[in-house]
């Protein structure tokens, strides 16, 4: 099953796609967030109905107010080594905010301010469908409502001017997310990130040092995961940042993710001059 969340009429609403190009209109509910708030959301996504057309421009981010977006460093072995860091003995955490998302065909829009040294992560993002307290390890895979795909899209100097990377991770309207929450798909296929057209990321996405069940474990001791939080599990090498010479976004440049099952999300960079 693949739920979206679609902009319509100057709103938005959670849908189930039916196709690539169409999908049902699940009533009551504003957008995928909402839908999974409802401890009946499996249930409730079943609704039938006439099917609408959908166009990629209609999506918005799959969950567009997350109550928390908690973002994995470090958790593929050859990004740590072309990071320079040591393989992590836990999870290294920091958070996104919600204003840094965008739909998963919008531009990412950077103010001129704020646009050195900008970069790519393609990653694979765990949506949570029921509140997890002090889960086991055992149990996670029954806390995840399913997944999709985001960028963790990076200002670099932001990042390392202080030992916190919150304030390179979460500029604002810049990391799409989506196409789609599939509640089928399992952790495995390739991801693969491209620049301009050209591969610069690809990696199996279960090739984590921690897995989806090993971060709801972990966070779930720290503090509460609720439905409609997401994970963004890390990125594999290949980023711009590590690369010699160093190759960072610029106004123009496309980002491409893509993830065998969960289709692709694509953002162009667009750097505009602040008023």
């Amino acid at each position: 099953m693949r739920l979206v969340t679609l902009r319509t009429n100057g709103s938005t609403a959670a849908a189930r796609l039916t196709s690539d190009s169409q999908a049902v209109v699940l009533p009551g509910y504003s957008d995928v967030g909402n839908l999974l708030a409802d401890p009946a959301w499996r249930d409730a996504a079943q609704h039938d109905g006439p099917a609408i057309d959908v166009t990629p421009d209609a999506l918005g981010p799959v969950v567009p107010s997350p109550g928390k977006i908690i973002c994995v460093g470090l958790n593929y072995a050859k990004h740590i080594e072309e990071m320079g860091h040591d393989r992590p003995d836990v999870p290294t955490l920091f958070v996104k905010f919600a204003d840094a998302l965008i739909g998963p065909y919008d531009d990412a829009v950077v103010p001129s301010f704020n646009a050195e040294t900008l970069d790519y992560e393609g990653e694979l993002a765990v949506v949570v469908g029921k509140r997890a307290r002090h889960v086991t390890r055992q149990d996670a895979p029954s806390y995840i409502a399913g997944y999709a795909i985001i960028n963790d899209y990076t200002q670099r100097t932001f990042q390392y001017r202080t030992q916190q990377w919150h304030q390179g991770k979460s500029l604002e309207a810049t990391a799409g997310f989506g196409p789609w929450l599939d509640t089928e798909w399992q952790p495995g296929p390739q991801l693969e990130t491209q620049l301009n057209g050209e591969t610069v990321q690809t990696a199996p996405t279960d090739d984590l040092v921690f897995d989806p069940a090993a971060l709801i474990e972990f966070v779930s001791h720290i503090y509460p995961l609720n439905p409609g939080d997401v994970i963004a599990t890390g990125t594999p090498e290949g980023v711009g940042h590590a690369r010699s010479p160093r190759r960072y976004l610029g106004d123009g440049d496309t980002v491409r993710v893509s993830i065998e099952g969960l289709g692709h999300i694509e953002n162009t960079t667009r750097v505009v001059e602040a008023h």
